[in-house]
């Protein structure tokens, strides 16, 4: 009797791009196989399911085609990029295709921590989801470098820029720093970020370039990246999306086919789990139309579908989307400039300005229960999480969801939100030194006196030391249980 076990085969696609050729060769040796469907990542990955009596056959393939891959392991998350946004969603000054490309090949290593590349222009891919997140600045070819310490949402900016020429010796210099001395920078609460610039700088050799001027994040707001749009000469780009997240290897293969016969050099992966072909000839269109017929590939879903991250071949977190989707199309809900994250694992570090969370249960009998966080200000880019609701059941989940939606649309017209705003700006300078939030070391809630904690009837601009006692809202933990933590976030000033 055949072993019915199955392993996940995972491709990095450096960048989020791949040749139409090479995903042909990945595409058919995953078919021969025995895969059907190919699943994206949200760090723009490649998954596939493969038995356990194709491995041999399998590994051998991915080693004649040198192709790199892991098995059910993600020791290497790969470099992701917004270079997809390139042209359709972004118009930057000097950050183009060939400084892209250019900094992939220097990577000589495959690096283990997390690592961004992004422009500053586009809100498509998230700025902050990587350990080492590269985000343009106004002068060409430097680089803000934000580190985001592993395990933690501790942020620190590195004191200069970055060339674009020195980014993977740089990252590679921190990762060892990082790696080699995990009690210092590895999951800890308490982490001394000038310590790991010191430790860096001293094995480097780089210019040095002086932040001159601070990043400036843009309002989110994610694009429509569906269906068939034009951009740039008379082009013509195809963004297809997949409701249950499974792109068939049939599908794929035929549009390897077109771009070969079209003459489109690059596929590009999302981090929303989608395909984006960019180059499209007018001309070209019915082929494109034909795939879409043949495969009835519908490329007109809901904004309120489009906007969520979960985690990767997550299939609690698919169901539950799904559910929540359907309820919003119900209600005719509005989303605009909000995205939402389903985290069934504590640390797995989506994206979203509204977060649904599992809470850990006692037993397997118990009924799970989530809550909804969202980020202050409601901007995904941030890592401070303001605690909405706690233990909620699942058909809680929906109405709860609608009604925060409403809530942050009554906002954008609260003059209190603008008198908050302004009583932030007095009492944190761009250039502040210190500031202090406290986090719960037991669960990683956020305690900010600027926005206080509805849940425990504490008032906005309540200062953490001047509480008496305090629970945390999520886990019950005491007052003595926080850390302060240096915020890093008055140095990001939003546009």
């Amino acid at each position: 009797m055949e072993n019915a076990t199955e392993f996940t085969m995972k491709i990095n696609l450096s960048g989020g791009i791949i040749s139409p050729g090479d995903l042909q060769e990945a595409l058919n040796i995953a078919e021969k196989s025995g895969a059907t469907d190919i699943v994206f990542g949200n760090r723009q990955q490649l998954f596939f399911k493969v038995k356990e009596a194709q491995l041999d056959d399998l590994n051998h393939e991915l080693l004649m085609a040198d192709i790199h891959y892991e098995m059910d392991s993600d020791e290497y998350p790969n470099i992701m990029s917004s270079y997809v946004t390139d042209d359709i969603f972004d118009n930057p000054n000097w950050l183009s295709e060939g400084v892209f490309k250019d900094i992939f090949d220097l990577f000589y290593f495959r690096p283990k921590l997390k690592i961004n590349l992004i422009g500053s222009n586009q809100t498509f891919v998230p700025f902050f989801t990587g350990n080492l997140n590269f985000v343009s600045s106004e002068v060409s070819n430097y680089w803000f470098l934000y580190v985001r310490f592993p395990k933690t949402n501790q942020l620190y900016c590195w004191p200069s820029l970055i060339y674009s020429e020195d980014i993977s010796e740089i990252s590679k210099n921190i990762e060892r720093q990082i790696l080699e001395n995990k009690n210092l920078f590895y999951d800890q609460q308490n982490i001394n970020a000038e310590l790991l610039y010191e430790k860096t700088a001293a094995k480097n050799s780089m210019a040095i370039q002086p932040i001159q001027q601070q990043l400036k994040l843009p309002d989110f707001q994610l694009p429509y990246y569906e269906g068939f749009n034009r951009y740039g000469n008379n082009k013509l780009w195809l963004g297809i999306y997949r409701r249950n997240e499974s792109f068939s290897i049939d599908l794929l293969k035929d549009i390897c086919k077109i771009c070969l016969k079209t003459r489109i050099g690059q596929l590009h992966i999302t981090p929303w789990k989608s395909l984006v072909v960019k180059g499209i000839e007018p001309a070209d269109r019915k082929y494109w139309g034909k795939i879409l017929d043949q495969y009835r590939i519908n490329v007109r879903h809901a904004s309120n579908e489009l906007n969520w991250q979960l985690e990767n071949l997550c299939a609690e977190g698919l169901r539950l989307k799904q559910e929540l989707v359907r309820q919003f199309e119900e209600a005719d809900l509005r989303t605009y400039r909000l995205c939402f994250a389903i985290k069934t694992h504590l640390k797995s570090g989506l994206f979203g300005s509204v977060i649904i969370r599992k809470l850990l249960s006692t037993s397997d009998q118990e009924q799970a229960l989530f809550e909804i966080l969202h980020t202050r200000d409601f901007n995904p880019n941030t890592k401070e999480f303001v605690v909405y609701k706690i233990n909620l059941q699942e058909e809680q989940l929906g109405p709860e969801l609608i009604a925060l939606c409403n809530y942050y649309y009554e906002l954008q017209n609260d003059h209190n939100l603008s008198a908050l705003n302004e009583i932030i700006a007095e009492e944190i300078s761009a250039d502040a030194a210190i500031y202090f939030v406290y986090q719960c070391k037991n669960c990683l809630t956020i305690y900010d006196q600027f926005w206080g904690d509805e849940l425990n009837s504490i008032s906005a601009g309540t200062n953490f030391t001047d509480l008496v006692t305090y629970q945390c809202p999520t886990c019950d933990s005491p007052k003595e249980d926080f850390i302060a933590i240096e915020k890093v976030v008055p140095h990001l000033a939003s546009v």
